[in-house]
């Protein structure tokens, strides 16, 4: 018999009807959607707990599994060959250098690989959250940043041909985080023009622009730019006045406190942009009720388009200073910074300070898999499952709050509508 038919003896109460259950589900999403942010830290760190917990388990049970020379731990003829506690030790105090160790300095390189890892991740966290605040899912913050990597690095290498000395080490910087921005900007004005002019998706657009990004950066690097002494496709070094210095960091780690610091003016910026200015309120609003904002005089086309310029702006800006603080040139193959800034603006629910915290829990995570993968015998598999075990445990409840806070906008609409009309069905 269906659960959801009458009762075999007509005393039990009937069980819910699907739509009934749905209706639970939904009041549950929206409940959720209306936590405070001392809950949500709770929530957030109890799931990451639990992730810590699954992680356990599945370490353990590998480590049964697998053969090794010398295992951890041996009882009768079973040996256990990874021992989850030293795998999780490595991946977070590992990302920071371990602070429990004699003679452990904020200054050591390990640190600086995590705050590097940040900073792009900061720039792509905020490109791809001010599209979702604009109810844009914009998933080409990659190519954005590819295009952006490369313009930034091809105005430097122009631009050092021309100038040079103090000049230069006052001009280079700001010229080719300008140039990441136009680039990235621009590429990111592609979609937004389809969908505010010809009603294209978004979703389908951006990610079929990374694929050109890729091809056009290639085509470019290896036929007009490449440098001639390299057997890689990649440009010329950039002069030393167009990178980043080095303070207080070894130059070594390819990390500039110079570029953090941009990267959180960045954050005060787009924070105050839509949270204090007219531009930013009616991005919200059409994020949230786009019918109401074109009611209340928005031009939602406009709109659409200046806040995917923006978001590819802001994801050039993270190709410029991965080109300017780490590489030192461009080279093909840029790591998926792009792809990481989704799930680093919804762990942060979409807030320009919380992709901040979000960001450092990504350099976290990827600067101590190289630490396990150099210190432990795990394999990358392995480290890569745990890393994306945490980051899905994390990021979950900040994705159903998201649709919470949807679902409720829904609700009240529709309470809104049968209120003015006198009746939904009217």
């Amino acid at each position: 018999m269906s659960d959801d038919g009458p009762s075999r003896n007509g005393d039990d109460p009937p069980a819910p009807a699907s739509d009934d259950r749905w209706s639970q589900y939904r009041q549950r999403l929206i409940r959720l959607g209306q936590t405070s942010v001392g809950e949500r830290i709770l929530i957030a760190v109890s799931a990451l707990l639990l992730s810590l917990v699954v992680g356990t388990v599945i370490v353990t049970a590998a480590g049964l599994m697998a053969t090794c020379r010398s295992p951890v731990l041996s009882f009768g003829s079973t040996t256990l060959c990874y021992d989850p506690f030293y795998v999780f030790n490595r991946l977070f105090l590992g990302a920071l250098g371990d602070p429990f160790t004699g003679g452990w300095s904020p200054l050591n390189a390990q640190f600086a690989a995590t705050l590097r890892e940040t900073t792009i991740l900061v720039f792509t966290g905020l490109s791809v959250a001010l599209a979702f605040r604009a109810g844009i899912f914009n998933i080409g913050t990659q190519g954005q940043l590819i295009i952006g990597a490369l313009a930034a690095a091809l105005t430097v290498l122009w631009a050092g041909s021309l100038v040079s000395g103090t000049i230069a080490l006052v001009l280079f910087i700001p010229l080719g985080l300008l140039a990441g921005a136009i680039g990235g900007g621009l590429y990111g004005a592609i979609p937004g023009a389809l969908k505010a002019y010809a009603d294209a998706n978004e979703v389908i657009t951006t990610i079929m622009l990374n694929f050109v990004a890729v091809r056009v950066s290639l085509y470019l690097v290896r036929n007009h730019f490449a440098d001639p002494t390299s057997q890689a496709t990649q440009t010329r070094t950039l002069p030393v006045e167009g990178q980043f210095p080095s303070i207080l960091f070894d130059p070594r780690t390819d990390f500039s406190l110079l570029a953090l610091l941009i990267a959180l003016l960045f954050v005060g910026g787009v924070y105050y942009l839509l949270e204090h200015t007219a531009f930013g309120y009616d991005l919200r609003t059409a994020g949230i009720q786009p019918a109401a904002a074109e009611y209340g005089g928005v031009d939602s086309a406009r709109t659409i388009l200046t806040s995917l310029t923006l978001s590819g702006a802001l994801g050039g800006i993270g190709g410029a200073v991965f080109v300017m603080m780490t590489l030192g040139k461009f080279q093909t193959g840029i790591p998926s910074y792009g792809f990481d800034g989704i799930t680093v603006s919804i762990l942060a629910g979409n807030n320009p300070i919380g992709a901040v915290f979000a960001a450092l829990l990504f350099g976290v995570l990827k600067s101590g898999s190289n630490v396990v993968a150099f210190a432990t015998n795990v394999p990358p598999q392995l480290v890569g499952v745990l890393r994306g075990l945490i980051i899905l445990f994390v990021a979950m409840p900040e994705f159903f709050r998201i649709i919470g806070r949807r679902l409720a906008r829904g609700q009240r609409d529709r309470q809104a509508t049968a209120t003015a009309g006198g009746g939904a069905d009217d």
